[in-house]
C-alpha cells in the first residue's frame, strides 16, 4: 500500500515552479497509445482468416470497445475526478494492457470471445478511463486556454493511428516471414498476431507509465502567470459558478451538447469507417474498375488521418479565440454544406472529393477537442472531467450508429467491389440531416440555470 500511495491525488501536487507544458506531454503519451483503437483495420482481415470468421464477426471487437469507453468513462468519471489523474491514468494503462494480453491469449488459443473480452470489454475500459483522465487536470492547468490544451491532448488519440499501423505492419512482417506489410492483400499467421497483441500490450504499458508519473495537478490557488481570471468571466457562455456531474445531467444544456457530440460524430464516422472503398466506389468506371488503386486508397485513409488529428489541434485552440459554441456552429454548418457537396459533386474531381472528406475529418476530430472545454465553459472546473465521462455516452450511441447508417444503404444498393458513388447518395444525404439536427441543438445552448449551480463555493474548492 506504501509503494501504491504515489498514485493518491495528495501526491501529486506541483511543487512550485513546476511547468504546467510538461502536463500535456503526460496527457499526450496516455492519448497516442489508447488512440491504436483506430488502427485495428490493419490486422482485421488477418485475424478474419485465423479465426475462420466474417468480417462483421470480428469488427464486433471494435464496437465493442468503442460501447465500453463511453460506458466506462461515463459511470467512472466521478472516480477519476476524486482519485486524480496519475492513479486514473495508472489503472488506464493496467486495463489496456491487459486487453491485448487477454486478447493475444484468445488468438493464440482460437477462442473469438476471449478477444471480444480482452480487446473489447477490458480493453475498452481502459480507453474510457485513459481518455477522461487527463482532461480535467489540463483544463486546470490551462484556464486561459483550455482548448488548446485539450486539443494538445486529445490529438494525440486521433494520431495514435500513424503510429500503431505502420509500427503493426513491421512488426508482423518481423514475426511472420510470409507477411508483406507493402501488400495490402498480404495475410499475417496466427503466431504473429499473438506476438504483436504481446508486443504492444507490453510497450503501451511502459509508454503510458511516462505519463503517469509526470502528471500533477495544480496547488490549490495557483493561476498562470499574467493570467487575469477577469478576462474568462466576461466572454459569452462562461460561467464562473460549478455545477456538480450529478446536476449536469439535469441540464438541457448537457442534452443539447450531447446531440451535439453524437451528431458531429456520427457524420465522422460516416466517412472515417469506409474511407478506403468508399474513394474507390466513386471513381468506378463503367467496366466496374476504380481509377483509384489500392495503395492510393490506403494514402488517403492515412491523410484523413492526419486531418482528424491535425483539427483536433487547430480547430479547438481557434475555438479559445472565437468561442465554443461559433466553433461548433461552423462543424456542423460547413459539415452540412461539404456533406451535400461529396453527394451530389464528389464523384466529378478526386482533388474535390479528397477535399471534402479531409474538411469534414478535421471537423470530427475539432469536435472531440474542443468539447471539454465547452464543458468547462458551461459547467465551471469542479466535476469537468466526470460531466466529460457522461458526455461521451454519445460516442457510444455514434460509433453503432454511424457505421449502421452508411452500411445499412449499402447493403440494399448491391455488394462490395460493385459499388458506385450513386450508391452513396442516401446515406451522404441522411448525414446532411444527422447533422442540421446538431446544428439546432448548438442554436439552443444557452447559460445553464442558477438553480443548477453549487450552493457552497468552499466546499467545492475542498473537494478540488
Amino acid at each position: 500500500m506504501g509503494i501504491l500511495s504515489i498514485l493518491d491525488r495528495e501526491n501529486t501536487v506541483a511543487p512550485p515552479g513546476y511547468s504546467r507544458w510538461l502536463i500535456p506531454p503526460a496527457a499526450l503519451a496516455v492519448h497516442l497509445c489508447i488512440g491504436q483503437a483506430y488502427a485495428t483495420s490493419v490486422y482485421k482481415t488477418s485475424l478474419v482468416k485465423h479465426f475462420d470468421a466474417s468480417l462483421t464477426s470480428v469488427g464486433v471487437v471494435f464496437s465493442i470497445a468503442i460501447v465500453m469507453l463511453g460506458l466506462s468513462a461515463a459511470i467512472g468519471g466521478t472516480w477519476v475526478e476524486r482519485s486524480g489523474p496519475r492513479k486514473a491514468m495508472f489503472v488506464s494503462a493496467c486495463f489496456w494492457a491487459t486487453g491485448f494480453l487477454v486478447g493475444a491469449l484468445g488468438i493464440g488459443t482460437g477462442q473469438l470471445w476471449l478477444l471480444y473480452l480482452g480487446y473489447g470489454v477490458i480493453g475498452g475500459i481502459g480507453l474510457g478511463i485513459g481518455y477522461i483522465s487527463p482532461v480535467s487536470t489540463l483544463i486546470k492547468w490551462f484556464p486561459d486556454r483550455p482548448g488548446l490544451a485539450t486539443g494538445l491532448a486529445i490529438m494525440g488519440f486521433g494520431g495514435g493511428a500513424l503510429v500503431a499501423s505502420p509500427l503493426s505492419r513491421q512488426l508482423l512482417s518481423l514475426y511472420d516471414s510470409g507477411y508483406n506489410p507493402n501488400d495490402s492483400k498480404s495475410l499475417a499467421n496466427g503466431s504473429s498476431l499473438v506476438a504483436l497483441f504481446v508486443t504492444l500490450g507490453i510497450a503501451y504499458f511502459l509508454i503510458m507509465m511516462f505519463g503517469v508519473f509526470n502528471i500533477r495537478v495544480p496547488a490549490e490557488g495557483w493561476k498562470p502567470d499574467g493570467f487575469d481570471p477577469a478576462t474568462v468571466k466576461k466572454k459569452a457562455l462562461v460561467t464562473t459558478h460549478s455545477v456538480s456531474a450529478a446536476n449536469a445531467i439535469k441540464t438541457p444544456q448537457f442534452w443539447c451538447l450531447w446531440v451535439v457530440l453524437l451528431c458531429n460524430v456520427t457524420a465522422g464516422i460516416g466517412i472515417l469507417e469506409q474511407a478506403s472503398p468508399m474513394i474507390q466506389d466513386f471513381f468506378r468506371g463503367a467496366d466496374g474498375k476504380s481509377t483509384v488503386a489500392v495503395a492510393a486508397a490506403a494514402g488517403f485513409v492515412g491523410l484523413l488521418s492526419i486531418f482528424n488529428m491535425a483539427g483536433r489541434f487547430a480547430w479547438s485552440t481557434t475555438s479559445d479565440v472565437i468561442g465554443r459554441k461559433p466553433i461548433y456552429a461552423i462543424y456542423l454548418g460547413v459539415g452540412i454544406v461539404a456533406y451535400f457537396l461529396l453527394a451530389t459533386i464528389g464523384h466529378n474531381s478526386t482533388a474535390i472529393f479528397v477535399l471534402l472528406a479531409a474538411v469534414i475529418l478535421s471537423f470530427y476530430g475539432g469536435g472531440f477537442a474542443t468539447v471539454p472545454a465547452y464543458l468547462r465553459d458551461l459547467f465551471g472546473t469542479y466535476q469537468v472531467g466526470a460531466i466529460h465521462g457522461r458526455l461521451l455516452t454519445a460516442w457510444s450511441v455514434a460509433g453503432v450508429a454511424g457505421p449502421l447508417i452508411v452500411n445499412g444503404f449499402l447493403d440494399r444498393e448491391g455488394k462490395p467491389g460493385t459499388l458506385t458513388a450513386e450508391a452513396y447518395r442516401p446515406a451522404l444525404f441522411t448525414m446532411v440531416g444527422v447533422l442540421a439536427v446538431g446544428f439546432i441543438a448548438n442554436l439552443l445552448i444557452r447559460p445553464v440555470a442558477a438553480k443548477f449551480h453549487e450552493k457552497s463555493e468552499s466546499s467545492v474548492e475542498a473537494a478540488k
